[in-house]
């Protein structure tokens, strides 16, 4: 299980990638926009330590109802009986766009729906009970954060196609989480991707927490579970606290895992050095992998495991060697990217060892000596 607490301290820092939108100032034009803006903008209380309730896929909601608009996005506005005022208008850097005769719209952060409402409004001092439609052109760039077990932990931009026929059908210019996932160098082999936490802006710092369970999607291959992301959103992927067998296997499989990783093991095996090996791979498969112990001069009972934590240090951790333990046992645990494992001599490879350097000077005088007397025998 995951701490709840370490949800709520992630996702409601400061938001780095920033969709920082002013709601009240649109919602002040008419008491039906600030109704509308109002349910919109409230944000559901948690209370603390209580899990957060599943949302809905994204991918299975209309983009009308779930997207909302930044900086970069292009929009067509059609004022209805009004040609004059329709157009076309790009959201700029402070989040509004310019329409003839009412100039400045602020609109980032809002739904298509709610940007209907918004410039309905404003033109409702010109016309009587104005109609608005708003549909997508182009789509600003995918720019997202993803944090925790992953390779590569950071922020990507994920541009997306533009071309469609349908104004209406964006699912394919998002990126998934699971590609995201894939995008960051995959999870590590301590992910716990049931508790996988998303937060999301919708309104001035206010933020949306969901928690999604990726195991449904492996287990179902309902790709409606894979949901879509949007421009501003953070993922968190926490540490699991122990994997089974059945599940370092099902992991292995899925498309955002890394294909591979790379395990160099050194000391008294058939053949030390770098491996190569499918994630989710156990200490006793890359064992064997090298060839085995060296029977006559490994200490074929334990194993140093040096693992690199986050921040460069290294960790290191001796393991009783039992090859019939199970895949995830605390004697065959699963091994990360970069993990080192040393097999150490064993004590009487030492001692001999030790000897043969002690004797080595007496011994080379001694073979020249007896090799000087045969060369005049």
């Amino acid at each position: 299980m995951v701490d709840p607490m370490s949800f709520q301290n992630y996702c409601h820092r400061p938001i780095g990638l920033g969709l920082a939108v002013s709601l009240g100032a649109v919602a002040l034009a008419t008491p039906a926009l600030a109704q509308s803006m109002q349910q919109v903008t409230q944000t559901p209380s948690t209370p603390m330590g209580t899990a957060i309730p599943f949302q809905t896929p994204a991918a299975a909601q209309p983009l009308d109802a779930t997207y909302r608009l930044g900086t970069g996005d292009v929009i067509a506005i059609n004022v209805f009986g009004a040609p004059e005022y329709s157009t076309e208008a790009i959201v700029l850097q402070d989040g509004a766009i310019n329409l003839p005769r009412v100039g400045q719209v602020l609109v980032q952060g809002l739904t298509l729906r709610e940007t209907e409402v918004a410039i309905a409004a404003r033109y409702g001092v010109f016309l009587r009970q104005p109609i608005v439609s708003v549909a997508p052109i182009n789509l600003r760039p995918v720019r997202i954060a993803i944090s925790g077990e992953v390779n590569r932990p950071g922020s990507y931009t994920v541009q997306r196609a533009s071309a469609t026929n349908n104004p209406n059908a964006f699912d394919s210019r998002f990126p998934t989480l699971t590609e995201a996932i894939a995008q960051a160098g995959g999870i590590t082999a301590r992910a716990n991707i049931g508790e996988v936490a998303l937060c999301r802006p919708v309104g001035s710092n206010q933020v949306q927490t969901s928690r999604y369970n990726l195991w449904e999607l492996i287990q179902s291959g309902d790709l409606a579970k894979d949901i879509m992301l949007q421009g501003g959103d953070e993922i968190f992927i926490p540490t699991a606290t122990a994997t089974s067998a059945q599940e370092a296997s099902d992991l292995a499989s899925a498309n955002f895992a890394p294909d591979s990783i790379n395990i160099f093991v050194a000391g008294e095996v058939t053949r030390p050095g770098p491996i190569q090996v499918a994630f989710n791979t156990s200490l006793n498969e890359v064992l064997l992998n090298a060839g085995g112990f060296d029977r006559r001069r490994a200490n074929s009972n334990t194993v140093d495991l040096i693992r690199l934590a986050p921040d460069g240090t290294a960790i290191k951790q001796q393991v009783a060697v039992d090859f019939s333990q199970a895949v995830g046992s605390a004697n065959n645990p699963i091994l990360s990217d970069r993990d080192v494992i040393v097999v150490d001599r064993s004590g009487l490879t030492v001692f001999g060892d030790t000897t043969n350097t002690l004797l080595s000077p007496f011994t080379t005088i001694l073979n020249s000596i007896f090799g000087f007397r045969r060369f005049f025998e």
